[in-house]
């Protein structure tokens, strides 16, 4: 069963903003679920990084705090936000803590999983999956967690466009 792009979507950001999910469109997005004590949480300097490159030129991080896997995100929304900016000086848009599998997943995660769904199947398996986003509101790209942030770059200018 094909799952509808999300256009009337809200997110909930750490402050518990709600945005709605077309405010993202026409740029270039990385979406990815995130955990603050994961052997890939250092990958949140990486994701800086690229959002301080890119962003100039149109790319959104968004990143989703999950707690499904390992209990690895169990701080509250403040706890999650200080640690981002303290430990990596994050200053993309970091949402609301989120479910991407099960019942209670994330419409936008069910979503992303349906359009590119991983090699197993497509339940997201661990925290720091990543899934890049065209201006033209299609998966690109879905990747693995230990695909690190400075590897995505190359897909990243392609999407961006010169």
């Amino acid at each position: 069963m094909a799952v509808a792009e999300p256009v009337d979507l809200k997110l909930q950001t750490l402050e518990g903003k709600s945005v709605p999910w077309t405010r993202f469109r026409g740029t270039v997005r990385l979406i990815v679920n995130t955990a603050s004590a994961c052997g890939f949480t250092p990958q949140l300097g990486g994701l800086q990084e690229l959002h301080e490159r890119y962003g100039p030129r149109g790319l959104v991080v968004l990143a989703f705090p999950c707690n499904q896997f390992g209990m690895q995100e169990r701080g509250s929304a403040e706890e999650i936000g200080a640690f981002c900016q303290r430990n990596y000086g994050v200053s993309f848009p970091v949402m609301a803590k989120t479910e991407v599998n099960g019942p209670h997943a994330h419409p936008l995660f069910a979503w992303l999983k349906a359009e590119a769904p991983g090699l197993l199947g497509s339940s997201i398996k661990w925290n720091f999956t990543k899934f890049l986003i065209g201006r033209d509101d299609r998966v690109i790209r879905r990747y693995a967690p230990q695909v690190t942030p400075a590897s995505i770059a190359s897909d990243i200018e392609s999407a961006i466009g010169a």
